[in-house]
């Protein structure tokens, strides 16, 4: 997963699932992670600069 894009508070998620909140390279933070839904806004994070990176992507059954 290395060179994952970030996302920023506000875009639209490109898939579900789990994202970590991260710093601005993409670092680890200690603000856990969000569920974020296909389409919806990425909610606002708990610091500036701070942006999501997906760690689990939802998995659908068929």
């Amino acid at each position: 997963m290395a060179n994952q894009k970030l996302y920023k508070p506000g875009q639209k998620a490109p898939d579900s699932g789990q994202y970590a909140i991260v710093g601005p390279k993409g670092g680890k933070t200690d603000h856990g992670e969000r569920t974020v839904v296909k389409g919806e806004p990425f909610p606002p994070t708990p610091g500036t600069g701070l942006k999501y990176k997906e760690v689990d992507p939802t998995k659908h059954g068929k």
